[in-house]
């Protein structure tokens, strides 16, 4: 327990450096397998540091050592079958789903309520905007998986995996507003899904950092005085 109040203390360190390997492995790593195995640790990784994200928050602990549990050996079992059913990666997607929306929840309620601004907390803000973006690729990619075509410029032919790397990329532009245009919805739903993942980018950048940097002149102005 003391083990895990010390790793606490670094929650949003770890949790940043998992989620940056995963998103951005490939860049370094030639080597596809090597690529494959090093996303998959580092997965298996960030969720071990949600648990620690959560670990003061005993009544969702439970449930996410469960979901943490289950995405571990679909993880696994992925491994070692490269052929999917539909069912199995329904639930899979379930969970991952429910996993980063808890995680960006908490994310933004921690550092919301952080009284003292410091690097811990404006990584904090930075790993709950990633997982904004996250929890809409999961949100896209759920649309897709159920409604195949529902994006131009996403390969219909590509496998899971190129569907996963294209809707990810889609995911990030849509949340930052860049909008190149080389992937683009293409039905209603993917439309609407696409607006709110833009909405919340914005939503969240101008809300969540505002309160943020408001927090931080509020501090140095206070340590200016007693100084």
């Amino acid at each position: 327990m003391n083990k895990l109040n010390r790793l606490h203390n670094y929650r949003f360190e770890i949790f940043f450096a998992t989620i940056i390997i995963i998103l951005f492995s490939p860049i370094f790593l030639v080597n596809d397998e090597i690529s494959d195995i090093l996303n998959q640790l580092a997965i298996i990784l960030n969720f071990l540091a949600g648990i620690v994200l959560l670990s003061k928050n005993k009544r969702l602990m439970k449930l996410f050592f469960i979901l943490v549990g289950i995405i571990i050996i679909f993880i696994i079992r992925d491994f070692f079958h490269h052929r999917p059913e539909i069912f199995l990666e329904y639930v899979k997607l379930a969970c991952y789903f429910t996993f980063y929306i808890i995680v960006s929840f908490e994310l933004i309620k921690q550092v919301i309520k952080a009284k003292l601004i410091n690097r811990n907390v404006i990584i904090g803000l930075m790993c709950g905007y990633i997982c904004l973006g996250l929890v809409c690729f999961f949100a896209f990619f759920t649309i897709e998986f159920i409604h195949p075509g529902s994006f131009n410029g996403v390969d219909f032919n590509l496998d899971v995996s190129g569907k996963k790397d294209a809707l990810l990329y889609f995911s990030y532009i849509s949340l930052l507003t860049i909008g190149y245009g080389d992937i683009t919805p293409a039905t209603v739903v993917a439309q609407k899904a696409t607006m709110l993942t833009g909405l919340a980018g914005q939503f969240y950048m101008v809300i969540l950092t505002a309160i943020i940097v408001g927090k931080y002149i509020s501090q140095t102005s206070k340590e200016s005085k007693n100084g």
